[in-house]
This record gives structure tokens, sequence and C-alpha cells, in this order.
């Protein structure tokens, strides 16, 4: 039986190493079946190694998928300037389409269009998609069968979430700009995502929707946004183990 300062030890290890975040199933599965610890000694473990966090320039995050050895928020803006290409910036139809699915899952992008009172860019839909933030979990059954979308577990884990709880709450938020502040959607992860067009998404969403609307009218709406969004229908107190299970096809 391993001592517990060399379990932590190797967890410690491991989850920096890896880079992303770890279940306590996936971390037992580093040891060997004659020397591997139970459950509840990998917990007590991890929950001695967040203590000796404590005061440090990292910490061990618990999010969706499990735990997670990262940088501590607050530090962002010094580590931030490793990198040079600048943290992807996203537009107010980002956020408001987002939010609406975060909040209102599983939701239409026909729901999606008739709270926000415009067409959905297609270039928001794939950008969600392609970054596993949002996934199709059916289809209503009305004509055309149109898909219903809702957020991830790598939503709640680049977001810093355990769970839809962790969600600001809506009577909490006043405008988009809270949420954008509540959930660090300006910075998102220190290291950007390397891209050969490295275009904002910003622009290229605001772009894509300048046929359907101007720029003053979608600033006018979107502060009301959120306060359009019927609070007895909100999804968010719905824990990450509660999703469907994910299918890839």
């Amino acid at each position: 039986m391993l001592e517990q300062q060399q379990l932590k030890r190797i967890l410690e290890a491991a989850l920096m190493a890896v880079g992303r975040p770890l279940s306590v199933q996936q971390l037992s599965e580093l040891f060997d079946p004659e020397e591997r610890p139970g459950n509840a000694a990998i917990q007590e473990a991890l929950q001695a190694i967040t203590a000796d966090c404590e005061g440090r320039g990292f910490e061990l995050k618990v999010v969706a998928s499990g735990y997670r050895m990262q940088v501590c928020e607050d530090l962002a803006p010094w580590v931030g300037r490793l990198w040079e290409e600048r943290p992807q910036r996203y537009s107010r139809a980002m956020l408001e389409t987002l939010a609406l699915i975060a909040y209102r899952q599983p939701i239409t992008r026909g729901d999606i269009e008739d709270i926000r009172g415009v067409a959905v860019s297609s270039q928001i839909i794939k950008t969600m998609l392609e970054r596993e933030w949002v996934r199709v979990v059916g289809h209503k059954d009305v004509p055309g069968r149109p898909a219903m979308y809702a957020t991830t577990r790598k939503f709640l884990d680049y977001f810093n979430l355990r769970n839809l709880d962790e969600l600001p709450s809506l009577a909490d938020i006043a405008d988009l700009d809270t949420l954008n502040g509540e959930l660090d959607l300006d910075t998102g992860e220190f290291a950007p995502v390397a891209s050969s067009d490295n275009t904002d998404l910003a622009d290229v969403e605001t772009e894509t929707e300048t046929d359907t609307e101007t720029d003053d009218s979608a600033d006018d709406r979107s502060g009301d946004l959120l306060a359009d969004v019927d609070l007895d229908d909100v999804a968010h107190d719905s824990p990450a183990h509660d999703f469907p299970p994910e299918t890839h096809s």
C-alpha cells in the first residue's frame, strides 16, 4: 500500500503533466491492480493537495470532468503575457446564443431566434459545436424536427464550473456584460487556441449578422435579452452527471 505522501506526489505529477481534468477513476488507473488505492484514499490525497496549494500560484480545481491543476484565475493578467496571440473575443451575438443554450437547454435554433428577434448566424453555431461547448441532444417533435442544443462537460470545464448549478443566477445578472465577467468570457483559457486565421470571433460573427440587423439595434436589444427569459423554464439546476450520455458517430 502506498503511503499518502507518495500517493499525493503521483497524483500531483499526473495532473500537472496531463493538462486536462482527470476523474478519480482515471487517476486510479495509474496504478497496478495490486497497489491500486481505493477511491476514498485518492479523494483524501486530492483534498490534501488542495490544501497544499493554498497561497500558491496554482490550484487544484474541480470541474465537471474531474480534477485539474491550473494557474489561479487572479494571476491571468500576468501569465497571459507569455502568449503573443491575443485572447479571442466573443461577440455579443455569441454570448446571447450561448447564454440562452446554457439557461434554456435543450433549445432549438428557432427558439433562440424567437427570443433574440434575429436569425442566428450559422458561424456561431458552428463555432460552439467545434469547440464542443454545445451538442445536439435530440430533435424537437415538430415539422422539420429541428435539432435541440445543450451544453457539454467541455463547456463546464472551460468556464471552471462543476455543474450547471454554478452558473450565475439570472436574477443576479443585469446584462450580458455582467455574464461576460461572471464566466470570464473575455479571457477564456490562458493559452489562446492556435489558429491559422486568428481573426477575432467577434469580428466574424458581427459580419455574418449584418444582413439581418444593424449593430445599434443589436446593442439596444441585448441589454434586455436575459430579462425576456422565463425563469420558470430555466434549466440550470441539473448536475453535470445528469446530462444525456454523449454519443459519437
